[in-house]
């Protein structure tokens, strides 16, 4: 009887008890974190650059010269 000399550690139950509700709460909150971050990386990275080259792209367009030129291939029937 070795054992009885030994001190005896008891692993801790698990959690059952609302267990589902844990994770999915858990769950939740990481996927809304990882949505929100990802939109707000996707407007940084991409909306903002492409609203700038729309923003630079209109400060240089000039839109009779770009009808003259059409007119001129004959893309219009009526000109």
């Amino acid at each position: 009887m070795e054992m009885a000399d030994k001190a005896v550690s008891t692993v801790a139950k698990p959690q059952m008890r609302g267990l589902l509700n844990a994770v999915i709460k858990r769950n939740l909150i990481v996927a809304l974190t990882l949505a929100g971050l990802s939109g707000f990386a996707f407007k940084q990275l991409v909306g903002n650059e492409r609203k700038r080259r729309y923003a630079e792209f209109y400060r240089n367009y000039d839109a009779e010269k770009e009808f003259e030129e059409m007119r001129k291939k004959g893309l219009f029937q009526s000109c």
